[in-house]
């Protein structure tokens, strides 16, 4: 007989430990996380390329009610960050609800029966609830590039980065310029040969301003929780200041762009590189990018960057536009993570079978407040669609965790089956966000990036600050809701 749960959660990065740790806050013992990996850490487990490292301050992307005053950083490395989710995950009791190595292989819904049945690598289980924690930064894409596989040399993508793989002495081609690469370019250009960055979209690199934490400023953080929480309130209102410019007004981004220019100039003395390497579009349509190093390390001696397209790619390297052939020992891409087709989505089978990502696919990649989906009930995604905001993912993860123990009480107070967010409400959500983010720099700043689906629609970010998508998280209105009770009588909307 499989197990019977009240929550399943899958995945053991932030999102799946934040709901692990309040699930338990609150008295419920009764769920699972599950993890295909062997350790805690989602994006900080599987991301260890030279150089990783979180783009926003230690401060805030770190979770409220575990503040940690041993920082070393400002912006913190991958092995301090899954340190942390490790020491967390001990501290608050989980690591007994988490089972390591187990792979999701299907999750779907039973209309009759009212559950899940979740089908892993190493057994079945049934849960009332299921948790979708999967992270948008783990399933790596990987380009169709014609002729890929016939190059004789090493390829492997910086998610699934080689690191007995020696490069001293190599020919590389990077290609890709995101934030992955940005920050592993500059690790690797001193150790190789030579280096040959392929450029399809210049990105906007702005000033560095990581530092290390002093012993004196950890001190006061350990001694007075309150000093860390303050510090914390600050850099949240900060972040939290460029919504206006993000949102409403693209030109109040003019001095981030001053900054990225100034940068540009002081250290790209080559103007024709320089050229090829200034954007076209307003910063923040893209993901910006903090980097000192960068620049640097695409000037140097050993280095090239080509911005013609790559016609194929064969056994001695990559054949580009101008007819120039590239001979490379190894092909490392920086091509970012696979989003809107995410694996995940498509392990999961809400009423009558049908596949999140079929849905997603043939519509739009929508869902209620970020968190719920029409269709398949007591279902919860954290970080799902429109639910991105501009301090810290953590905020939003904490926010949503908040809605998802809203919901299990509603189920217990109600005696609910199930519930899931009605098709009129979702729309409603989805077309306040559309309107809500028109003028934003996301969909008018001139550029294509990963926020957007193929029609153009932004699915990532909400049209807000924090604080509102705090507010209208806070509690589960269940007029928004279809509800099924024991009984079988609706008590939220119809369907």
């Amino acid at each position: 007989m499989n197990q019977h749960l009240h929550v399943a959660v899958i995945g053991a990065g932030f999102g799946g430990l934040c709901t692990a740790i309040r699930l338990k806050q609150e008295g419920i013992d009764d769920f699972v996380v599950l993890e295909k990996a062997g350790e805690v850490g989602g994006t900080w487990q599987v991301n260890t390329y030279p150089g990783a490292q979180c783009d926003v301050p230690s401060l805030i992307y770190s979770f409220s009610f575990a503040p940690n005053p041993d920082w070393s950083r400002l912006y913190p490395l991958q092995e301090e960050i899954q340190a942390y989710l490790h020491r967390c995950a001990v501290d608050f009791g989980v690591l007994p609800h988490i089972r390591f190595d187990t792979e999701v292989t299907d999750a779907s819904w039973d209309d009759l029966a009212g559950r899940w049945n979740v089908s892993t690598t190493e057994g079945n289980l049934t849960a009332t609830v299921l948790v979708g924690a999967v992270g948008p930064f783990s399933a790596p894409s990987v380009p169709d590039l014609p002729g890929l596989d016939t190059f004789a040399g090493t390829v492997f993508h910086s998610q699934g980065w080689e690191h007995d793989h020696d490069l001293a002495g190599e020919r590389v081609g990077v290609i890709g310029t995101g934030a992955s690469a940005v920050q592993f370019i500059p690790r690797i250009q001193p150790q190789v040969a030579h280096l040959t960055v392929f450029q399809r979209t210049p990105t906007w690199i702005l000033p560095h301003p990581d530092r290390p934490v002093g012993d004196g400023v950890r001190a006061l953080y350990s001694r007075f929780p309150r000093a860390q929480a303050a510090a914390r309130k600050t850099w949240e209102l900060a972040f939290e200041a460029m919504v206006p410019g993000f949102i409403h007004e693209p030109l109040l981004q003019k001095p981030l762009e001053a900054l990225g220019r100034g940068l540009l100039r002081k250290q790209v003395a080559d103007p024709e590189l320089r050229a090829r390497l200034t954007p076209s579009y307003a910063v923040g349509c893209k993901r910006p990018t903090f980097s000192n190093a960068y620049y640097p390390a695409l000037t140097a001696d050993n280095t090239d960057v080509v911005s013609d397209g790559i016609v194929e790619i064969n056994e001695r390297g990559i054949i580009t536009a101008d007819g120039r052939q590239h001979e490379l020992d190894t092909i490392i891409l920086g091509t970012g993570f696979k989003m809107v087709d995410h694996p995940a989505f498509d392990l999961m089978h809400g009423r009558d079978g049908v596949r999140l990502g079929d849905v997603w696919r043939k519509g739009e990649m929508s869902a209620y407040l970020g968190t719920a989906v029409h269709g398949f009930p007591n279902l919860f995604l954290i970080l799902g669609p429109n639910s991105g905001v501009y301090t810290s993912a953590v905020i939003t993860i904490e926010a949503q965790v908040h809605y998802i123990l809203e919901a299990l009480r509603a189920i217990d107070e109600h005696d609910l089956i199930s519930l899931e967010p009605s098709a009129t409400a979702q729309e409603r959500f989805v077309s306040w966000v559309d309107r809500g983010l028109r003028r934003s720099v996301f969909v008018a700043g001139g550029c294509q990036s990963y926020y957007l689906s193929p029609s153009g629609r932004n699915f990532t970010h909400y049209p807000g600050f924090s604080a509102s998508f705090r507010a209208r998280t806070r509690k589960v209105d269940l007029a928004d809701y279809v509800v099924r009770d024991r009984q079988a009588a609706p008590i939220g909307a119809d369907a």
